[in-house]
């Protein structure tokens, strides 16, 4: 920079200043979550030095997404939670597009951006949904109504908006069980006994399998992944849309060691079915 453009910007700051409009553009963006000037990095008001080496990665996203510290078997409920949903194999269309974006000559970010973008309400979704219908159930209990009572109608009103599929229960895979799940409900029934969460999401839970059980002739529906971990996101009191927030987080490790595999291992425009197989045409 010049003297005169030195001379200029600093003219022009002045007159920013006096105008008012230095506040318009420190208040253009505002946050509580980080505070940063040279040399200092502030994340919700601790310095970055004294986090690192000293909170877990999974304790790291809980403060820097809620502001809020987690330690003890809470903290040990969320890292499980990330922990389960990581991967669930090249068959998943979040896996797959990362794996074909890599053959077609894309970086590691771009395969993992196109992977995340197809985690919609169907693929990636349900575990807000399950938060959703868990809080549901809690608020009709909170006004007066049995467990039972509250679980029936709630299914009830799910089913009419939603139709037949309740988000968390059932796997086109794992039957009678997810492996995930009694795992998960384990981890949380050891953290109640500690006191760490209340249990009443677990039992929501608990009681909509035994329903839908019961509707089937006794025939075990699988609570699956998510709703195995939207039982942990209720437990820890989160808002149903950050439940799939963190979903992506979790699956995201899975696709970037998909993309990576994939980039080791080479290939060119890869499809979804191999060359020597044609789709159906209808025209």
């Amino acid at each position: 920079m010049t003297d005169r453009q030195a001379v200029n910007q600093g003219k022009a700051m002045r007159q920013l200043e006096a105008s008012g409009g230095a506040n318009d553009v420190a208040d253009w963006w505002r946050t509580s979550i980080i505070d940063m000037e040279p040399g200092r990095i502030d994340i919700r008001g601790r310095p970055i030095q004294e986090l690192i080496g000293t909170l877990s990665f999974p304790q790291m996203i809980w403060l820097l997404v809620t502001g809020e510290a987690i330690d003890g078997e809470r903290a040990k409920l969320l890292e499980a939670a990330l922990v389960a949903a990581v991967d669930h194999g090249p068959q998943a269309p979040s896996i797959a597009i990362a794996r074909m974006a890599v053959t077609c000559g894309v970086g590691l970010n771009n395969a993992m951006a196109s992977a995340v973008n197809v985690l919609g309400d169907v693929h990636g979704g349900a575990g807000e949904q399950a938060v959703e219908l868990y809080q549901a159930i809690a608020e009709r209990i909170d006004a007066g109504a049995g467990l039972e009572e509250a679980v029936a109608e709630q299914l009830d009103a799910w089913r009419a908006a939603n139709g037949k599929y309740v988000s968390g229960f059932g796997h086109r895979f794992h039957k009678p069980v997810d492996p995930r799940g009694p795992r998960l409900l384990g981890l949380v029934d050891e953290a109640v006994a500690k006191g760490a969460v209340s249990g009443r999401f677990a039992a929501i839970a608990r009681a909509i399998g035994d329903r839908l059980a019961a509707e089937r002739g006794g025939n075990p529906v699988p609570l699956n992944i998510d709703g195995s971990t939207a039982v942990i996101y209720a437990e820890l009191g989160c808002p149903a849309p950050l439940a799939r927030g963190l979903f992506c987080l979790s699956r995201s490790v899975g696709i970037l060691a998909h993309a990576w595999e994939q980039k080791q291992q080479g290939g060119r425009n890869k499809g979804p079915t191999p060359p020597g197989y044609r789709w159906t045409y209808e025209g």
